[in-house]
């Protein structure tokens, strides 16, 4: 049995201030998607287009596990995990292949 790769990501808005996490099994489509206001309110809402931090996983399973224990997180934790790849918090987007 083939399974799907996964990634967790974190969107944000310029300001660095609000976060949503999410899991897909496709990285640049959903990016895409969010920053056209497709998929989810919560983005659009509250403008949520820069890609600050994603991880990925071999088994999709995984990533959605990952995604439900950083939605337990605390917001200091969750801006400690995102320095911990990207120190100055840019937006990633320009990083994935398209």
């Amino acid at each position: 049995m083939l399974l799907k790769q996964g990634h967790i990501y974190i969107m944000s808005n310029q300001y660095r201030t609000t976060f949503y996490i999410g899991v897909t099994s496709d990285l640049e489509s959903r990016v895409w998607q969010h920053v056209n206001g497709e998929g989810s309110a919560f983005v659009k809402k509250y403008k949520l287009y820069d890609l600050v931090f994603y991880e990925y996983f071999e088994r999709i399973t995984d990533a959605i596990d990952r995604e439900k224990q950083l939605k337990n997180w605390h917001k200091d934790w969750k801006i400690k995990l995102i320095q911990s790849m990207n120190p100055e918090m840019k937006d990633l987007k320009d990083q994935l292949k398209t």
